[in-house]
């Protein structure tokens, strides 16, 4: 994760403390997932997106969950195991 992700949505959203009340976090939080080698919580990134309006990607956020799967509908996962 780059931290212009997360800025970039901190921007949308209007400022970092706009952020963190949104999610329902402390702003320190969210600038901790600045951090090099921090990555935003896989269970906030979800909500990032939506309230970013798709323009920050959870992909974006967390590179550590496979995004792809989890948006893949749940029949064709269970044709693909079939």
């Amino acid at each position: 994760m780059t931290s212009h992700a997360i800025d970039e949505a901190a921007r949308i959203l209007g400022s970092q403390v706009d952020l963190a009340k949104a999610l329902g976090v402390s702003k320190s939080a969210v600038n901790q997932w600045k951090g090099e080698g921090r990555q935003v919580p896989a269970e906030h990134c979800p909500q990032i997106e939506r309230l970013t309006g798709g323009q920050v990607k959870c992909e974006e956020l967390n590179t550590e969950v496979d995004w792809a799967y989890l948006r893949t509908p749940a029949t064709d996962v269970e044709q693909a195991a079939s």
